[in-house]
């Protein structure tokens, strides 16, 4: 399954659902030392502020600085390594 990336009511957070369970519920940021390398992955893009894990999706939150564009074009290759097919 290809991540499927989707707005949240919040416009500093996005929602990528992966398709498979990927465990949590658990909120990682930039200064913490996930265990996961695809969350150490996803916090080190610069702009992310946090990024929550539960059921079958992620959630990126960015600072209000950072552009959508530039912080996708990274995540989204990070979610489909770790969960694609």
């Amino acid at each position: 399954m290809a991540v499927q990336v989707s707005p949240t009511p919040n416009p500093l957070a996005m929602k990528f659902v992966v398709g498979s369970p990927v465990g949590g519920p658990t909120t990682v940021k930039p200064d913490s030392a996930p265990t996961e390398g695809y969350l150490a992955n996803l916090v080190a893009i610069p702009g992310v502020a946090s990024v929550f894990i539960t059921a079958n999706f992620v959630t990126v939150s960015k600072v209000a600085s950072a552009e959508w564009e530039a912080i996708l074009a990274q995540a989204v290759p990070i979610l489909e390594r770790e969960f694609g097919e």
